[in-house]
């Protein structure tokens, strides 16, 4: 895993840039109104629509500065700010969380961010399915509590989804 060069900026469809907006600014567990302002502010993007929900909110500032611009390096910016590790030293669990959630649009353009909040290149994915795969949050946090690995072969499809219900019901 190599890190990101900044003359290497890649471009977001907008089909990516909302998938990011959603999940920074996901109602019950993405950033706050004033957490989303101040990230914003910091990566020098306009908040263009502050009344609007989290996410349409996140989605035009992006996808507004991503036009000016004509490359993500913005975006990078403001998912930079919103996952510094050290916004996150109460709890590791959110981070994983969107951090995971976070990598899956971001295979599509060849990057991932890493525990340290830094981007690196990877191989760009191509399906939906090779970059839930990469970003399998379900089976990480499996594994960091040590678990039995029988339970991950035999949850393999549903930790594959993230599926939480029906993976704990094949291991019971």
């Amino acid at each position: 895993m190599t890190r990101i060069k900044k003359e290497r900026i890649p471009r977001f469809q907008p089909g990516q840039l909302e998938a990011i907006a959603a999940i920074l600014g996901d109602t019950s567990d993405g950033l706050t109104g004033s957490e989303i302002r101040h990230c914003l502010a910091q990566a020098g993007v306009e908040d263009t629509d502050p009344t609007l929900t989290k996410r349409h909110r996140l989605y035009n500032a992006l996808a507004r500065q991503h036009n000016n611009d004509g490359h993500g390096s913005a975006t990078l910016q403001v998912i930079r700010y919103a996952m510094e590790p050290a916004r996150y030293t109460r709890n590791s669990e959110t981070f994983e969380e969107r951090r995971a959630a976070l990598n899956v649009p971001l295979a599509f353009v060849g990057l991932q961010l890493g525990e340290d909040g830094r981007f690196h290149r990877v191989s760009r994915a191509n399906t939906l399915s090779e970059a839930e795969r990469r970003a399998s949050r379900l089976r990480k946090m499996l594994t960091n509590r040590d678990v039995h690995q029988d339970v991950l072969v035999f949850c393999r499809a549903e930790l594959l989804q993230d599926n939480y219900f029906h993976a704990v019901l094949e291991v019971s």
